[in-house]
């Protein structure tokens, strides 16, 4: 797992394996997208506005999906 963080877009990217050429992304909220694979494997969470996510206290709850 490797954590990327753009500050000057205040995007975070957390990839959980190296993309495959077949990606599709999915939208699951206004500020969180999924890159998954056609056999369910997931490749990276984006999170765009990523300083407001990623609070101390809302940690929690990202690495319990996460898991």
């Amino acid at each position: 797992m490797r954590f990327t963080y753009d500050p000057r877009y205040n995007i975070a990217y957390i990839r959980l394996h190296e993309k495959g050429s077949e990606v599709e992304t999915i939208k699951i909220s206004e500020e969180s997208l999924i890159d998954m694979a056609p056999d369910g494997t997931i490749y990276g969470i984006e999170l765009l506005n990523a300083n407001e996510q990623l609070k101390k206290e809302d940690m929690g709850r990202l690495l319990e999906v996460l898991q």
